[in-house]
């Protein structure tokens, strides 16, 4: 058998390489100042400071001696703090809503409308507001709701609820992929389905819904006008009952603590219904009127 080797052969491919090239388009964004006006009340739950030092420095079991001592609830300052408040004296309003609430509604809505995703109108829209000024008047709400732990535990929380509130926010959006009408529907729907604040439509209730309206509607001019900072702070010093319920609860919880000599935390302000501003001095009315049955509920 004879071999035959071949040297000094060069075999030469020519491989052929197909150029691609990216086209980036330039992307264009704008801002739609949408004002903001509430059609059922807003619950608003800010965390509690109380709970925040207590993750950041827990003080331990508490005893039966100390337990005994103590009181599980605070109405009138769990209601101040679960307020978003403004620090800043200069803000035409002592409260604020967090930019999230209304990211997360208009984001949730794309879940229930064709043609859109989650993730993409998150990464389409965002509320650029730093600061969301709020315009209403708080008034205090207490309920009875059910612990997440496995037994349900009911317990009695107290909240902050706006029966009427509106406010205005901005909406930058990426103008090149999707319109200013789409952005205006969008958050129109998630006003109607889905709502902010506890107990919205998205969690099985209907508080916390809004529409989006033009920025001379007598309601929403009427809401900034007479319930800004001033009337907010009167209302968080000394706030007004939402419901009947919620009065003769408060009323039966003070005379409790007097009667077994405790001692509130909370302080106490005693305003006279003359130095009020006019909106509080209404609601109050409004309030005792419901309370004797004067109004329909």
């Amino acid at each position: 058998m004879h071999f035959r080797i071949f040297t000094g052969v060069k075999l030469k491919m020519a491989i052929k390489k197909k150029e691609t090239q990216i086209e980036i388009a330039k992307i264009s964004t704008g801002t739609l100042k949408m004002h903001i006006l509430g059609t059922s009340p807003l619950i608003m739950h800010r965390f509690a400071f109380k709970a925040w030092q207590e993750l950041l420095f827990p003080s331990g079991r508490k005893n039966a001696a100390e337990r005994a001592e103590s009181l599980k609830h605070d109405p009138l300052n769990e209601f101040r703090e679960a307020i978003y408040r403004n620090r800043d004296p200069s803000r035409p309003s002592a409260v604020h809503i967090p930019a999230g609430s209304f990211s997360g509604a208009m984001a949730s809505a794309a879940l229930d409308i064709p043609g859109a995703s989650k993730s993409q109108i998150m990464r389409l829209c965002t509320v650029s507001s730093q600061q969301i000024d709020l315009y209403g008047i708080p008034r205090m709400g207490m309920d009875m709701v059910r612990s997440s732990d496995m037994a349900k535990t009911p317990d009695v929380r107290t909240r902050p609820y706006f029966p009427e509130w509106a406010c205005e926010i901005e909406v930058q959006y990426v103008s090149s992929l999707i319109r200013e009408g789409q952005v205006a529907n969008l958050m129109a729907a998630a006003g109607s389905i889905i709502g902010i604040g506890d107990w919205r439509p998205q969690k099985g209730g209907a508080f916390g819904k809004f529409v989006v309206v033009e920025a001379d509607d007598p309601d929403y001019l009427r809401i900034v006008k007479e319930c800004a900072r001033k009337p907010q702070l009167a209302a968080i010093d000394n706030p007004i009952a939402y419901n009947v319920e919620t009065e003769e609860l408060f009323a039966w919880f003070n005379n409790e603590v007097g009667r077994r000599e405790k001692v509130v935390p909370s302080s106490k302000v005693k305003a006279s219904a003359e130095k009020l501003p006019g909106a509080v001095v209404a609601a109050r009315k409004n309030a005792k009127g419901k309370a004797n049955g004067k109004h329909a509920s």
